[in-house]
């Protein structure tokens, strides 16, 4: 009996596969447990098309992670970090991090687990991170971690201790404590 392997059967053949078989081995193994099903003109037909449309599929998402994969390799990411002494991080830059900022700067989200991070970054300067994006493509985007620039405010002037300025609320016991009556 022909047969149209549904799935993987060990030993004998594999998904997608049409092979003869002994008949008692179809009727009471592969075909009541949905492996194989008989190989009729209509079943190789809606098969080939199925290949047809997974194939398609298949080329879509390769073009779609190609294109990806350009605009990943021309992209930096910079993290204005704060540090420490020896110019070591407070905190890391992770993947989810890089994955954020990818999203945020290409608009299209990417899985955290597809980059290439063997552990958070901790320290300031350039890096190259690859993402693996299946089909053989490893593009690497270039991260930089900088010193975070303290923005710049207008001093204000702080008057001297004691003097209230015109429009400013006192601080300190005379401001907490009620008015006396008859004071004044």
């Amino acid at each position: 009996m022909k047969v149209l392997f549904l799935r993987d059967v060990k030993g004998t053949a594999q998904a997608g596969e049409i092979k003869e078989v002994a008949e008692g081995f179809a009727r009471n193994y592969l075909l009541p447990k949905k492996l194989a099903v008989a190989a009729t003109e209509g079943t190789l037909k809606s098969v080939t098309i199925q290949k047809q449309i997974a194939e398609a599929k298949r080329a879509r998402a390769q073009d779609k992670a190609s294109s990806l994969a350009e605009r990943l390799s021309q992209i930096t990411l910079r993290f204005p970090v704060k540090v420490g002494e020896q110019y070591r991080l407070y905190g890391s830059i992770t993947s989810a991090d890089i994955a954020e900022a990818v999203e945020q700067q290409l608009g299209e989200s990417i899985d955290k687990h597809k980059i290439v991070l063997e552990e958070p970054i901790r320290h300031l300067g350039e890096y190259k991170v690859p993402f693996k994006l299946g089909a053989g493509l490893e593009p690497a985007v270039t991260v930089l971690v900088e010193k975070e620039e303290e923005a710049k405010k207008p001093a204000e002037e702080k008057s001297p201790v004691g003097e209230a300025q015109p429009g400013q609320v006192q601080s300190g016991d005379a401001a907490r404590r009620p008015a006396r009556k008859g004071a004044g």
